[in-house]
């Protein structure tokens, strides 16, 4: 009490703010305006289960804006293997902003995100660009991109988001309103330890599913734990799917992805929806 009183004393002494004065001011200095960036180098990257740097190394980053009223925006990038799918390119560039907000343990999470492939050709994949197998199925010529909205909810250490494509997924023609489900959990032990769970299933719209060898539908899972070290965390997980990539002479299955495109013969293919162990070190700043 008596050194409150003396700061008060010495503060009207010099015309200087009180501590209330100046507590007040840096509320009301405090910007309603966020900016953030990441960066983390990963064994591999992996989206929604499926490998996309024909399991190599992957170096990814990216910068976020986020308002006081909850919307955002950000860009995210990594390098990607052409065979993914992504002919003549090797950088992936998402765009993406929404809405969020939070109501005590309860969320709510509402969005766009747009997927661009800088330097892809699709008509470097046969020579006839990217063709969907069905009857009349069209072909899709120029670069590669994938356009969705998002709704996402969480509860607790409980999450669950929704992606709805609005056009062609990933450029293959006819399959506007492929759509994938992601449940996730996690949850803080303390001491900068954490463990964290995901289910997940994907639908291709209108594509032929025939033969195994055209059946992109698949769902995927990953248990994983991390680890904070002054901003830094260290991760580990294991991913599977049942996506259908054996790459056997007979079947090769649709997630059996070449390291280059156009695929021919004596190319290197993986089964990129496999299982695999991946291990990362990531930092927010």
């Amino acid at each position: 009490m008596q050194k409150t009183l003396m700061a008060l004393s010495l503060a009207a002494c010099f015309g200087l703010p009180t501590p209330v004065e100046a507590q007040s001011a840096a509320a009301a200095a405090a910007s309603p305006h966020t900016f953030s960036g990441n960066f983390g180098v990963f064994s591999e990257y992996r989206f929604r289960g499926i490998s996309q740097t024909f399991k190599k190394p992957a170096i990814q980053g990216g910068v976020d804006y986020a308002h006081a009223s909850g919307i955002y925006l950000g860009n995210w990038n990594s390098n990607v293997s052409e065979g993914a799918g992504y002919p003549s390119s090797n950088l992936e560039m998402d765009f993406y902003g929404g809405w969020k907000r939070t109501w005590g343990d309860w969320g709510l999470d509402l969005g766009g995100i747009y997927y661009d492939y800088p330097g892809s050709d699709a008509n470097r994949t046969l020579g006839t660009g990217i063709t969907n197998p069905r009857p009349g199925g069209a072909t899709h010529f120029g670069s590669v991109n994938n356009k969705e909205l998002y709704l996402g909810g969480s509860w607790k250490f409980l999450s669950l988001k929704y992606n709805h494509s609005t056009g062609d997924y990933f450029s293959q023609p006819g399959t506007k309103g492929s759509h994938y489900l992601d449940l996730a959990a996690t949850h803080d032990f303390g001491n900068g330890w954490g463990i964290n769970g995901h289910l997940g299933s994907f639908k291709l719209k209108n594509w032929s599913v025939g033969t195994d060898a055209t059946n992109a539908n698949y769902s995927d899972w990953k248990l994983g734990v991390t680890k904070d070290i002054s901003g830094w965390v260290l991760a580990a997980s294991y991913l599977a799917t049942n996506a259908r990539g054996s790459c056997s002479v007979t079947n090769p299955g649709y997630y059996c992805f070449a390291n280059k495109l156009p695929a021919s013969a004596g190319v290197a293919t993986k089964d990129a929806g496999s299982g695999t162990l991946l291990f990362s070190v990531s930092k927010t700043f």
